[in-house]
């Protein structure tokens, strides 16, 4: 199994990759970590952490949607999502490249 740093950040920058396209910033690093969960050291961790942390976001979105209706509250939660969604694929690419585990706040476990 090889080391592969480089491909560990760019798994998780390519969430950002929604920016650009609708689906493209969860099927990216979907496909990269089902081609390379076994050859690459540590991809599976990181796949994992990425994935739950991408239908997390997807569930915490749908719930602000009716939540716009009670005073705006969705509008705010939907604001604070998109700075968590933007922000911690960067910090766990770095994290990535100096070899540490990935960490997303309020990601649900649901790949083990």
């Amino acid at each position: 199994m090889q080391r592969n740093k480089e491909l560990l950040a760019i798994t998780h920058l390519s969430q950002l990759l929604d920016l650009l396209t609708v689906i493209g910033g969860f099927v990216t690093p979907l496909i990269i970590w089902i081609l390379k969960k076994d050859e690459v050291e540590g991809m599976d961790e990181h796949g994992k952490s990425i994935l739950n942390f991408r239908i997390s976001m997807f569930i915490y979105a749908l719930l602000c949607v009716p939540l716009i209706l009670f005073f705006g509250l969705g509008i705010l939660g939907l604001i604070f999502l998109g700075i968590i969604y933007f922000i911690f694929p960067i910090i766990n690419a770095i994290k990535a490249t100096n070899g540490e585990a990935p960490n997303y706040p309020l990601s649900i476990r649901f790949l083990e």
